[in-house]
C-alpha cells in the first residue's frame, strides 16, 4: 500500500496521537469514517439534484 510498511505506519500513528492527543482520536476517526461514508453515498447517487420551483413572475 504505497510503499508503507510496518514501520513507517507506527511512526505515523505516534506522531498522529502526539499532534492530537490520545483523548481525540476516537473523534476524528469517527469524523472520518462520517466523511467517507458521505463521500461514497454522493458518489452512488445519480445527479439527482432537487431542486425548488421556481415562481411564476
Amino acid at each position: 500500500m504505497f510503499g508503507f510498511g510496518t514501520p513507517e505506519l507506527i511512526i505515523i500513528a505516534a506522531i498522529v496521537m502526539l499532534v492530537f492527543g490520545v483523548g481525540k482520536l476516537p473523534e476524528i476517526g469517527s469524523s472520518f469514517g462520517k466523511a467517507i461514508s458521505n463521500f461514497r453515498k454522493a458518489a452512488n447517487d445519480k445527479d439527482t439534484a432537487e431542486l425548488p420551483p421556481q415562481k411564476e413572475s
